[in-house]
Order: structure tokens, then C-alpha cells, then sequence
């Protein structure tokens, strides 16, 4: 278990499943305690519909969530030099996020969250992918950071 950062950036290939789904837990979970960010690799998908189902099935809420890519941080003005921790959640993601911060002392971890789109036959196998990726992104989240400082959330 590590020390809860002052900032984290979660990062994914598209923005639009994993690293949203993160950013809403560690919000729910940490709170005002941490300021959290999330980007892809690309930006050309929108919200996964998968992704806010299941997600609000545990009071996290990525309906407004607006995708965005590594670029258009930079563009819109936020550094990741700004950022203590760098979570890569795909390999892709992972690579860039070292790439992009390698003149800064900044932390990148890669944790081998599963993509679960395009995983299973029908609504209900589907849906049981998204919770497998929610339910192992809740549990990195806590064995890195510690249970939340409100252990109901």
C-alpha cells in the first residue's frame, strides 16, 4: 500500500472505458483528497455506454464525462509535470505516458486492467466483462492506495 498522491492521471487508449471508469472510482473512494484526471491515447470514442451502466450500479456517475486525449491536455493547458502519479491502464497508454514524461521526476505505473469491449455474447456477458474490469480497477485502487477514508463508499 502506498501513500495516497496529491494528484493522479489515469490514461487508457481511447478515454472512453477504463481510465474514465477509474477516475469516477478514485473520485467516489478518495474524494477532495486527491486531484484526478483521465486521458487516452486517442479521443475519437465516446463514453463507453457499458462502462457508465456499471459504473453507476456503484454510485459512480461518468454520464458528462468528456473524452479526451494525451494531446489535448497539452493543448487545453494541463501539464503532466503537474501530476504526482501517472496510471497506465493499457500498454499503449503506458508507452506514451513514458514518453510524455520523460524529462519530468514523475511516477508512471502500469496496472494490466482488462479491455473488456468486444467481450461477450449479449447484454448480460457483456455487462458481466465491465464489472470484472470495474471491480478489478476498485480492488488496485485500494490494495495501492489504502481503503478510503470513508469506508462505506
Amino acid at each position: 500500500m502506498g501513500k495516497l498522491p496529491h494528484s493522479v492521471l489515469f490514461c487508457c487508449d481511447h478515454n472512453s472505458t477504463r481510465s474514465p471508469m477509474a477516475e469516477g472510482i478514485m473520485k467516489k473512494l478518495y474524494g477532495k483528497a486527491v486531484y484526478v484526471q483521465s486521458v487516452g491515447v486517442k479521443n475519437e470514442l465516446e463514453t463507453d455506454g457499458f462502462a457508465i451502466s456499471v459504473c453507476q450500479e456503484i454510485g459512480v456517475e461518468l454520464g458528462r464525462h468528456r473524452v479526451r486525449s494525451f494531446d489535448e491536455m497539452q493543448d487545453w493547458g494541463d501539464d503532466l509535470s503537474g501530476f504526482d502519479l501517472v496510471v497506465a491502464l493499457s500498454p499503449a497508454s503506458q508507452r506514451r505516458a513514458l514518453e510524455l514524461t520523460r524529462f519530468f521526476h514523475l511516477d508512471v505505473e502500469y496496472w494490466p486492467i482488462l479491455d473488456p469491449t468486444g467481450l461477450g455474447e449479449g447484454r448480460e456477458a457483456k455487462l458481466a466483462a465491465y464489472r470484472k474490469t470495474r471491480d478489478q480497477i476498485l480492488a488496485r485502487m485500494v490494495e495501492r492506495f489504502g481503503a478510503p477514508p470513508d469506508a462505506s463508499a
